[in-house]
């Protein structure tokens, strides 16, 4: 049964004479199949709670319930009635800030010290009050193998095979595909997911498998913290960064066969940062690596975790990081990360940046799911030291000013891009003349010029593009002590992405 690790943890737990357990799950029902196996191994009677159908004998709708036990005060009142076993209470986190629920907490945890079980709560993000927690222990229910998602796909086949014509389009290498993308889904939203694509038109398809990264979506929307942004373009449209991209390229299989990896020996990849001039791709590159892993992009914004209630900026962010690591694999775009957590060393917002800041690094250092980081910023003076430090991430990359090749190569997609003809225009003498630009400068140039010969009623020529360079202020050349200062720091402390 998917999450056997964390039931036979339970199992000890409870042999233990450990009488409040907090099982930190959102997959309730797959906890409840659980609990109630765990209880029969343990010749355990099983009880089941929730508001809505009162206190239960057993886990089946069928089992036989207490009478007047909705209440929860009066359902952990039964509990001293019913004697040993174990009780799970769903939804309880939501009654916790009555003094009466607590005090009959308490009053179970004190019986189970003479008796055989244990009370045992389920949900998300459970607060305890101060009075309960030096009783609790606090498990995480594991989330389902990628065996198990696979064996849930097949046994689907199967049963809808037989009942119907069900066509299966799917590649062996699509198959893959679809149960890695089902990942971080629930068991029991997955089930439904691939009911609905087999049933709508009687097959499964490749195309499928994007409906799959929508169900997503949907996730990620309803929570609010992270934005989930489509794949547009891939690392073709990104022109140089040559060191960037092979060592992309390299880590690809990985994340395409994670099975095959993981059997010789490699663990997904943890993620960069990606330091450098403004303006020189490095968000285009966070977008770029989704479309090329065939990933889900989520874009981490800080301002959306930031909250005026003591204590709720910080759990916003552990949600949010949850939500990440729930529907891994996937890559996880942080841009401008200074200016998350520029303040961290210091207490101008009541210390809640540098609080963060450490669940940051712990997250980075320790997350479960399969979550490629892709950190982007402009300045690193403003980024604390412990960002840089080896093991955060699995490389730091210096993104410079693009040279020659890659300024004709940024011309040619953008001119193509706005459905200009590249060899309609002199790209050498245009080259010469963008010396310094990064590639935000070079795009808003050829923008600024066909704005220009629109408004003219012409056509773009090399003359109006040149113009429109000649006319543009670079960053190089207003602020070059800053890219001098860039480039020294950078030149023994990462690698060049280009």
């Amino acid at each position: 049964m998917p999450g056997d690790a964390t039931f036979d943890e339970l199992q000890l737990l409870v042999r233990a004479r450990y009488a409040l357990i907090v099982l930190d799950t959102v997959e309730v029902e797959r906890a409840e199949e659980g609990l109630a196996l765990t209880a029969s191994r343990l010749n355990l009677l099983y009880f089941s709670w929730s508001r809505s159908r009162g206190l239960r004998r057993g886990a089946l709708p069928s089992d036989p319930t207490v009478d007047q036990t909705d209440d929860p005060a009066l359902a952990l009142a039964q509990i001293r009635e019913e004697g040993a076993g174990l009780f799970h209470f769903r939804g309880l986190s939501a009654h916790l800030d009555d003094p009466a629920v607590v005090s009959h907490v308490l009053d179970v945890v004190q019986q189970f010290n003479a008796r055989r079980g244990a009370l045992v709560l389920t949900g998300h993000g459970i607060r305890l009050p101060d009075a309960l927690r030096p009783h609790a222990t606090v498990i995480r229910l594991a989330g389902a193998t990628f065996d198990d998602y696979r064996q849930l796909l097949e046994r689907l086949i199967r049963e809808y095979s037989a009942r119907m014509p069900v066509k299966i389009e799917l590649t062996a290498a699509d198959r893959l595909r679809l149960v890695n993308n089902l990942t971080g889904l629930t068991l029991n939203e997955a089930e439904k997911i691939i009911t609905k694509l087999i049933v709508d038109d009687g097959a499964l398809r490749p195309h499928d498998i994007e409906r799959v990264n929508a169900a997503k979506r949907q996730i990620v929307e309803q929570d609010g913290l992270l934005e989930f942004h489509p794949q547009s373009e891939g690392l073709d449209q990104v022109a140089g960064l040559g060191g960037l991209k092979q060592w992309l390229a390299r880590r690809r299989a990985v994340v395409a066969e994670p099975q095959r990896a993981q059997a010789f020996g490699l663990s997904f990849p943890k993620g960069v940062l990606l330091l450098g001039v403004p303006g020189c791709g490095k968000s285009l590159c966070a977008k770029s690596v989704a479309h090329e892993w065939g990933l889900p992009l989520l874009k981490l914004d800080p301002s959306n975790l930031y909250d005026k209630f003591v204590g709720e900026s910080e759990h916003n962010f552990k949600r949010a990081m949850l939500t990440a690591e729930r529907l891994a694999p996937i890559v996880l775009w942080i841009d401008e990360l200074e200016k998350a957590f520029a303040s961290a060393s210091a207490d101008a917002d009541g210390g809640v940046s540098h609080r963060i800041f450490g669940t940051f690094l712990s997250w980075l250092q320790e997350r479960k799911g399969d979550v490629f980081v892709v950190a982007t910023s402009n300045d690193v003076a403003k980024l604390p030291p412990e960002f840089i430090r080896k093991g955060r991430f699995d490389e730091i990359f210096f993104v410079d000013l693009p040279g020659e090749g890659a300024r004709a190569e940024i011309l040619r997609i953008h001119l193509s891009k706005r459905k200009q003809d590249p060899l309609l225009i002199d790209l050498p003498r245009v080259v010469a003349a963008t010396t310094g630009f990064s590639g935000a400068e070079i795009e808003e140039s050829i923008v600024s010029a066909m704005y220009a010969v629109f408004s003219a009623g012409t056509s773009l020529t090399t003359e109006t593009l040149l113009a429109e360079v000649a006319a543009t202020r670079p960053l190089s050349t207003t602020m070059p002590e800053r890219l001098d200062a860039l480039r020294r720091w950078a030149t023994q402390r990462t690698v060049a992405a280009d």
